[in-house]
């Protein structure tokens, strides 16, 4: 999983703008250096035909999902998707895993159970022939499935944590400071999120940042995490205090972005996500990835 690089773009446009649109962004992102897109896997529907057609419109960069609720589809489900994806455009899909919400599960029809004892059934379920809840080998079952080089998971807690350690190349923690290093060793992939917003006007980049990530504070597994990381309630409020705005969110000159990379590669990451917020528009932030291209440098 090394061959991520240091630096990817996390992208909600990707998803979501015209196809020839995408088709034509992810050829540039590729001739810019920028060869790990992120896809957010959002409810889970569709996010892998996203994938394929990202695959193809960019044949020299990698494409994660980051991430992939596990409830959208079975494990048989997935592994013969991402064989179909390997068949076309060869080995380039990394399949970032979260676990969501019981919610998420109730809609569709399943059990959310215990958040750790869920997630590694389905691992389980995508390595046939390997010991429940283990990951070793058992039997002669040679049904095919995901390897850990291919998963991520979308961890915060220090169990779920310990399984992404365990069971699959690393973890790709969401809504995070570089503090969040301290919370596990130096042995698995460490690839956190980044919004960030290229305005060097401070209210106008915090009003950009509370639009962008700001529904994700009310999340309690978020609410729980940044409590970890030393915010309190007075930061934990709708929108968030500008002490956590500024903590989550990097704003202001490409130099300053560049400072905010390289302080999560300072505290142990290998790999940063780079989620561009825009200012007061929407659409694909193509000015600000051709602006912040020197980073894969």
């Amino acid at each position: 999983m090394s061959n991520l690089g240091r630096v990817g773009v996390w992208s909600m446009e990707l998803r979501s703008a015209g196809r020839p649109q995408v088709r034509d962004a992810a050829a540039e992102l590729g001739e810019l250096g920028w060869n790990t897109i992120w896809l957010p896997g959002l409810d889970g529907g569709g996010v892998l035909d996203d994938v394929d057609h990202l695959l193809g419109a960019a044949p020299g960069s990698r494409v994660v999902t980051g991430v992939l609720n596990i409830w959208g589809q079975s494990a048989a489900a997935l592994t013969g998707r991402v064989a179909e994806l390997d068949a076309k455009h060869g080995a380039r899909t990394v399949v970032g895993l979260g676990i969501g919400s019981p919610a998420g599960a109730t809609a569709h029809g399943q059990d959310y159970g215990k958040p750790v004892t869920s997630m590694a059934r389905y691992l389980d379920e995508l390595t046939p022939g390997r010991e429940p809840g283990t990951g070793r080998g058992r039997g002669t079952d040679r049904r095919p499935g995901l390897g850990a080089d291919r998963l991520l998971l979308g961890a915060l807690g220090p169990k779920m944590v310990d399984l992404a350690v365990a069971r699959t190349a690393g973890w790709h923690p969401f809504l995070v400071t570089p503090a969040y290093r301290k919370m596990v060793g130096p042995e698995p992939l460490i690839a956190p999120h980044q919004a960030v917003v290229l305005d060097t006007d401070q209210n106008r980049a915090r009003a950009a940042a509370r639009a962008g990530i700001g529904m994700f504070l009310g999340f309690p597994t978020y609410r729980n995490n940044l409590k970890r990381l030393g915010f309190g309630d007075d930061d934990l409020v709708p929108g968030g205090s500008d002490r956590l705005i500024d903590a989550l969110v990097a704003h202001g000159t490409a130099e300053d972005i560049a400072r905010r990379l390289q302080d999560h590669l300072d505290a142990g990451a290998d790999h940063v996500a780079l989620h561009v917020i825009t200012s007061g528009g929407s659409g694909l932030p193509l000015a600000q990835w051709r602006e912040l291209a020197f980073l894969n440098n």
